[in-house]
């Protein structure tokens, strides 16, 4: 295993979300004239849809991130304590994300402390900790939500 900081790149330097024939006047805009509104049936019945693993290289990696440091953790945690270690952490973490649930009336959305403090999270404060979309979600009362649950 490697010590590797940042992900791998697995896409080309090079990136263009149009997959058809761009404008000869402007390269990588789509041409809607000679190319039509959307893609060809015929060339996507015959490969195939294929989604990409995501809009942007950047963003492919950004998404990666998270994982890579983890990743690198872990196999610092094995080169310094032994194999053990790792994997009582992974045991533990596996632990606490399937016995925790709460309410959505009691908040939840919110990460589980316990994973926070296991991955090493809890003193950091991101976007997802402040706007964790509670505004949007339907209001369910807790009775229902319990009745729910139990299946009584």
């Amino acid at each position: 295993m490697s010590l590797r900081v940042a992900p791998a790149k697995p896409q080309t330097t090079t990136y263009s979300h149009i997959k058809t024939a761009s404008a000869p006047s402007a390269p990588g805009i789509h041409d809607t004239l000679r190319s039509g509104l959307g893609p060809d049936p015929l060339t996507q019945q015959e490969s195939g849809p294929t989604p990409p693993l995501s809009s942007h290289p950047l963003e492919h990696r950004l998404k990666q991130w998270e994982a890579t440091q983890d990743t690198l953790r872990m196999e610092m945690l094995r080169r310094t304590y032994g194999i053990a270690e790792p994997v009582r952490r992974q045991m533990e973490l596996k632990i606490v994300r399937a016995g925790t649930w709460r309410p959505v009336s009691l908040g939840g959305n919110v990460p589980n402390l316990h994973e926070e403090i296991l991955r090493g999270k809890d003193a950091t404060i991101t976007w997802e900790d402040v706007f964790t979309g509670e505004d949007q979600a339907p209001l369910v009362g807790f009775h229902d939500e319990m009745e729910r649950k139990l299946k009584i």
